[in-house]
């Protein structure tokens, strides 16, 4: 499939005259083909226009249908080919093979969703039988179902090109919750959002859906966006990216004459603790798998562990030496965009100038356009706890290994660090007591606890979490991979007394769609 450079638009492809794009290649610094045109405000209005006509008609489809669309997405992703991994590699400087897991993935979690969507237990069907002679007051027949909450504004992420962006977690959840979706573009990787678009697009037509469930919009700079957010019918946001681009949007949304939700993923640097047990025991094997976790895909996963926090003593400070040593070995990798590139350059050397803080280990030389050379700081709790530009986000193949005095001190830099997607416990039987300490802190702070494991990896599934208090994201509530990930475009609607013949039908007497419902508090199917 070729790449135009055209904006999908429900059914049709526009060129848009709102200014020129130009996909990038991060590797040899160069433009790449072909030109893409951008969305002006009338644009905007007629994707948020048509996903508005077509919501009420999309949101009562047969489940059945619903899931099928979503998998006819996978099915066309799939039959894009090498022709979207040779155009996502080009516009990322990611590894095929590594875009190849991201496409399934992708795939894999389309389908996910739809196997939930047939199961239809995110409707949440709760039925309570009317009580006409309690006393003192009677009880009315009262029914409860989930329903969706309109459409969705989606912006593609920088670093996933396709599992966060325009098939990704959030577009993905909003269709299976029965939302339309208009998704803008990440500017990155226009051509990748292109081909998969159409992929969308397709799926849309031969599954016979409104063709506003679907749009794709491509802006420079934000205007685009901030049309897209400030549009009557959008009815909520999915972000991934930058804490700045995220809490604009949500000033943004709240700004509004009917304030919206923003569920924004921003800002994370999953502090890693190394407890004494698990340093005696595997004290190498833990530093060798911490620098590959760091430098994994150029250290631009939102769940790079960037901060190390353990005890000080000479089988730390050797730790930190087996640390250096590894990373010291890594070679500089391109990133994704010269922007993110200098950001992480610049980034790098403030810390190298801040006072309390050293340098311990720096990977090759940084070669060719946009490369990331490896850094590995250390610095004191004391330093940590009194700095707070210590403990900022630095998005890129770093870590800062702080050195506590004592167990208290290790619990002070758990209740000083700001809210995260994951925090990690390395640590052995004999940790337990502490890290039993550290538990309702660590609570309060992340969205996913991990026991002697690394965090850069986030399974789709049912019980993960990616999600945390903020910064790490805009509503602690909520999580944007895995089932619950529907949850943020639904909401719940009571049914008090309506005869039978309007009741929706997942909450109907006879049952129907053969849920699984809540009746009179009891879970049950008949």
């Amino acid at each position: 499939m070729k790449v135009t450079g055209e904006m999908l638009i429900g059914a049709r492809a526009i060129f848009g005259s709102a200014g020129q794009l130009y996909a990038f290649d991060p590797v040899r610094g160069v433009d790449l083909e072909p030109v893409f045109g951008g969305a002006d405000v009338g644009l905007v209005n007629l994707a948020c226009a048509l996903a508005e006509s077509a919501f009420d008609a999309y949101r009562i489809v047969p489940l059945e249908v619903r899931a099928a669309f979503l998998e006819q997405i996978a099915e066309n992703i799939l039959g894009l080919g090498d022709a979207l991994i040779e155009r996502a590699h080009l516009e990322s400087a990611l590894p095929k093979a590594r875009l190849e897991g991201e496409r399934g993935r992708t795939v894999g979690q389309l389908r996910f969703f739809a196997s939930l969507v047939r199961e239809g237990g995110w409707l949440g069907a709760t039925l309570d039988s009317a009580m006409p002679e309690r006393k003192p007051l009677p009880r009315p027949d009262l029914r409860l179902q989930k329903v969706p909450l309109g459409p969705v504004a989606v912006f593609g992420a920088s670093n996933f090109p396709l599992a966060f962006s325009v098939a990704g977690g959030d577009t993905a959840s909003a269709l299976a919750a029965g939302c339309p979706v208009v998704v803008k573009a990440h500017p990155a990787h226009l051509g990748t959002s292109e081909l998969v678009a159409r992929a969308i697009q397709r799926a849309v037509h031969e599954c016979g859906l409104p063709e506003g469930v679907f749009s794709l919009l491509i802006g420079a700079g934000n205007e685009t966006g901030a049309a897209l957010v400030s549009h009557p019918a959008i009815r909520a946001v999915g972000f991934t990216g930058s804490r700045s681009g995220g809490l604009a949007l949500v000033d943004m949304a709240a700004k509004r004459w009917e304030p919206i939700p923003v569920y924004a993923e921003m800002s994370s640097i999953n502090p890693f603790f190394v407890l004494p047990g698990a340093l005696e025991r595997r004290s190498e094997a833990l530093a060798v798998g911490l620098a590959d976790s760091v430098t994994l895909g150029v250290g631009q996963f939102c769940t790079n562990p960037g901060l190390v926090v353990m005890i000080d003593s000479a089988k730390a400070r050797q730790f930190v030496e087996i640390v250096g040593e590894a990373m010291a070995k890594k070679g500089s990798q391109t990133m994704l965009t010269s922007g993110i590139a200098v950001e992480y350059g610049r980034s790098v050397e403030k810390r190298v100038g801040a006072s309390g803080v050293r340098l311990a280990a720096t990977g090759s030389e940084a070669r060719g356009q946009n490369g990331a050379r490896p850094a590995l700081f250390v610095t004191s709790a004391s330093d940590f706890l009194t700095k707070n530009e210590l403990g900022a986000e630095i998005f890129g193949p770093t870590s800062l290994v702080v050195l506590c005095m004592d167990e208290a001190q290790l619990a002070d830099v758990a209740r000083h660090v700001e809210g995260q997607l994951t925090c990690t416990l390395q640590m052995e039987p004999d940790d337990y007591a502490l890290a039993g300490k550290l538990m309702p802190i660590l609570e309060r702070k992340a969205g996913r606890i991990l026991a002697n494991g690394f965090p850069t990896g986030v399974e789709v599934s049912q019980a993960m979490v990616h999600g945390g208090p903020y910064p790490a994201t805009s509503d602690s509530r909520t999580t944007s991979v895995g089932a619950n990930a529907m949850e943020r475009f639904l909401r719940p609607v009571c049914y008090q007394d309506l005869p039978a013949e309007l009741l929706p039908a997942s909450v109907r007497d006879d049952n129907p769609l053969a849920l699984w419902r809540v009746r009179d508090g009891r879970l049950m199917r008949n």
